[in-house]
């Protein structure tokens, strides 16, 4: 029978029908290319800022001559869990490689960054623990807070007061484990790394790190948020992600040697899920190596990001509190922002809509992110398009009447 509550429930979901329906649906776009500054999107050439790829590894090379000879070595999977058969001896290395690069005595690989935040977070608190989180943090991070009885207390977004006065309230004899994104995914500001960890030292805290969008973005090397405050040290855990600098799928974590051995053999999210492919390993351990021997690569994302936030704020975009290669330009309002990205992608710019609930209605955003591999031309190809479809579309642009001489020109093209 197709008429009983579980059906209702699947037919009745129609948001996606009716932004079809207005030709504004922005979602599982094909790709028809690699994830390049430029990819096919129907046949046509399209200039990429809708890429977590920072570091502009994913077609690189080398990356993927490693990839294949790992493939040709290992076959495609391992057939079972790092905890039973599927612990290569290449997952070894690049734990290894992941734990001198962010400055911890040892790493673990999970399958995804996601599981790694559940294997992390479901597995160290109890009944009678806490976990702080930020209001903005990342799914993965509020999903791993379901998977035990800790109580689990929100503070607001990057508020320091906010935090302290969650943590002024719990018992010494207990767990406070405060994790927070080290970039914030939507907004692209960076944790108060600083004060959190002297909240945490003072209230008897563990703070735990998601530095998926900082890794190869922030740091002398790339290394992360700790790196960039100079706190490695004074920082738990670190959780990471191979899926955006790192060229590939899968996720780790790192910290002090008896954590990692702890999460050996209590991480769920290890123990129950297949072993990371050969593939995702060798790709992501070649990508550390390009990263720590092509230190130009972050400085040209950082070139990169600094010319497009002034260009971006020349042109009277709102792009809110970002400091990274994630910069919000904010439409604040979910239609039109559907509308924009559409505009955009018949413009030959691919950017991401990031609407209710992932954020408020009211605070509806289109996120550009860059890589390392852009160029200045494409930059300025994209904010071109972005001033057009803003203008045509009636998006409020605080703007002076004098426009950036640079993109008055592009703009006649």
């Amino acid at each position: 029978m197709k008429n009983n509550l579980f059906y209702q429930k699947m037919i009745g979901f129609d948001i996606h029908k009716k932004l079809e329906q207005q030709n504004i649906y922005p979602y599982f776009r094909p790709i028809t290319s690699d994830q390049d500054t430029v990819v096919k999107i129907h046949g046509k050439d399209v200039v990429m800022f809708g890429s977590n790829s920072y570091m502009g590894l994913t077609n690189h090379p080398y990356v993927k001559e490693q990839t294949i000879k790992a493939v040709e070595k290992y076959g495609s999977g391992c057939a079972g869990s790092r905890f039973l058969n599927g612990t290569l001896d290449i997952h070894i290395e690049l734990e290894s490689k992941l734990a001198k690069f962010v400055g911890k005595e040892g790493a673990l690989v999970f399958g995804t960054g996601f599981q790694a935040n559940l294997g992390v977070i479901g597995a160290i608190t109890g009944r009678h623990d806490y976990i702080l989180i930020d209001e903005y943090d990342h799914a993965s991070i509020y999903e791993g807070t379901r998977l035990n009885y800790a109580k689990v207390l929100k503070f607001r977004h990057n508020d320091m007061r906010s935090l302290e006065k969650r943590l002024m309230k719990l018992p010494e004899n207990a767990i406070k484990l405060i994790v927070v994104d080290g970039v914030f995914s939507m907004e692209g500001d960076i944790a108060n790394l600083p004060e959190i960890v002297r909240l945490s030292k003072k209230y008897g805290g563990t703070v735990v790190v998601d530095d998926a969008h900082s890794v190869g973005v922030l740091g002398e090397r790339g290394a992360g948020t700790a790196e960039y405050f100079g706190l490695t040290d004074e920082v738990d855990i670190i959780v990471g992600t191979f899926s955006k600098s790192l060229a590939s799928l899968g996720g780790f974590v790192a910290a002090d040697q008896s954590v990692i051995d702890y999460l050996k053999h209590n991480s769920r999210s290890l123990i129950f899920s297949a072993s990371a492919t050969p593939a995702s390993v060798a790709s992501a351990s070649a990508a550390l190596e390009i990263i720590e021997k092509e230190p130009w690569r972050l400085e040209m994302l950082w070139d990169n990001t600094h010319y497009t936030m002034e260009q971006l704020r020349k042109s009277g975009f709102e792009t809110g509190p970002s400091e990274t290669p994630i910069i919000p330009v904010y439409i604040r309002d979910n239609e039109k922002t559907f509308a924009f990205t559409k505009r955009l992608l018949e413009e030959n710019v691919f950017v991401n809509p990031v609407v209710s609930p992932a954020v408020p209605s009211d605070s509806s955003l289109i996120r550009f992110s860059l890589m390392a591999t852009h160029t200045k031309e494409q930059i300025e190809f994209a904010i071109a398009k972005m001033i057009k479809v803003a203008d045509e579309l009636g998006v409020e642009r605080f703007v002076d009447q004098k426009r950036n001489p640079l993109l008055d020109t592009l703009l006649e093209v």
